[in-house]
């Protein structure tokens, strides 16, 4: 494979790895709320003018593929990405709410900068662990690996692609490879990029992870 200096997939790399009857995951285009280095969790932002040339981008990497399914989370900023995608294939999006981002509660549109270190201790060292009113990693694993798994048949044979979020994405990453949900915390996975799973064999296997273009 190649990379570019930041040590991320090039575009040479997602043809040379290329396969077929895959899930591709990726993750939505760009908000004001993403570049202003704050949690967005259930925040219903819409995409920046960056996110919006970065929805076209992501259709045009995704040009060669053909998907039979095309799923987005409900949020905008994901329906958004996924519009653009879909329309290159004359295709509608579904909605699947279990790819929705995880939910911050008290701390939703928080700065990351000014989040406490015992916060990001917890979260780190414990997968129960949720802010007030928020969600758990591993009330997130439980949702997204039940989406993964009910996709292992849709995509043993053909193409799938789910448009969802940073946390989703890392989850359904953590499942195809029977790793711990903490291991989240070691990955990192920028706006717009796109990972894949095969689902072909008797067990997922990750294909690619945080393809970006040069």
């Amino acid at each position: 494979m190649t990379s570019n200096d930041d040590g991320h997939l090039s575009r040479g790399a997602l043809s040379t790895c290329r396969a077929d009857d895959v899930l591709i995951l990726v993750r939505h285009a760009r908000t004001a709320l993403n570049a202003g280095g704050r949690l967005q969790g259930r925040t219903d932002a819409p995409l920046d003018e960056v996110g919006e040339r970065q929805a076209v981008a992501l259709a045009e990497r995704l040009s060669s593929f053909t998907p039979a399914l095309i799923l987005t989370s409900p949020l905008q900023r994901a329906q958004s990405t996924a519009a653009a995608i879909a329309e290159r294939h004359d295709m509608t999006p579904e909605i699947d709410d279990d790819w929705i981002e995880l939910d911050y509660g008290e701390l939703e549109g928080a700065p990351i900068s000014g989040v406490d270190a015992s916060v990001w201790r917890s979260w780190r060292d414990d997968p129960e662990f949720a802010p007030t009113g928020g969600e758990s990693f591993s009330q997130l694993d439980a949702r997204v690996h039940g989406a993964c798994r009910r996709l292992i048949e849709r995509a043993a044979d053909t193409d799938v692609i789910v448009v969802s979020h940073v946390s989703p994405i890392k989850s359904a990453v953590s499942w195809s490879l029977g790793a711990p949900s903490t291991i989240v915390h070691r990955m990192r996975l920028g706006q717009a990029a796109i990972s894949r799973i095969d689902l072909s064999g008797a067990n997922p296997v990750l294909v690619t992870f945080n393809e970006t273009p040069d």
